[in-house]
């Protein structure tokens, strides 16, 4: 297990990952008094009426908006991990998601695709979901992301292969930049039989439409 390390309610890996963040009444006046010195040096005025209690939402906001990281994947499943003789794909698909780009904090958000072929275990359906928001209430890459599901399901149910895709829009790229509004951003993850048997592969793409 990788040595751990915590400072101000953060807790990180050997590798400086943040793994979980303990929020508190200090770190969102922290994070308030950041959204004021933002507002000034944009040239706005915090103490206007618009905009007084504009510092606090916002330090809720990024709680609520990150909050991926204080999840914990035992308390997440819930013991919904079950021995079952069924060896066929498992498909979960058009799963919505909401994330931050950690270059720019900004919003992308879009659709994201699971299978697995189980081997001996499945879980609960509605654990697939909750693990997609668990990796995309952080800051994210969308690349990072969709690995970050894959391998979870790969280290928790230990199938014969995992599959994920996500696709999303992104509004660093909509709203700035090159500014282009209808662009499509796709990753995938592809795990054990995924990977490695192109039948495989090719069945789950049909079946999400791809």
């Amino acid at each position: 297990m990788s040595d751990k390390k915590k400072n101000n309610g953060i807790t990180q890996d050997e590798d400086n990952n943040i793994i979980r963040v303990d929020y508190n009444e200090d770190s969102l006046k922290k994070i308030e008094q950041s959204v004021v010195n933002i507002l000034s040096e944009i040239g706005e005025d915090p103490n206007r009426e618009g905009l007084l209690r504009t510092p606090n939402r916002v330090a809720k906001a990024y709680k609520f908006m990150t909050k991926g990281y204080s999840e914990d994947i035992e308390k997440l499943l819930n013991n919904a991990v079950f021995n079952e003789h069924y060896d066929e794909m498992v498909i979960v698909k058009d799963i919505d998601f909401y994330s931050l780009c950690e270059h720019h904090l900004l919003p992308f958000f879009g659709k994201c695709h699971i299978a697995y072929i189980p081997n001996g275990k499945i879980v609960g359906l509605s654990k697939l979901p909750r693990m997609v928001e668990m990796f995309s209430r952080r800051l994210q890459v969308q690349e990072r992301m969709t690995r970050e599901i894959g391998d979870m399901i790969n280290k928790v149910l230990e199938p014969k292969g995992v599959a994920v895709v996500t696709e999303a829009k992104h509004l660093c790229m909509m709203m700035r930049g090159v500014e282009k509004q209808n662009s499509v951003a796709t990753a995938s993850a592809m795990l054990g039989k995924f990977k490695s048997d192109e039948k495989t592969r090719t069945e789950f793409l049909k079946l999400i439409g791809k």
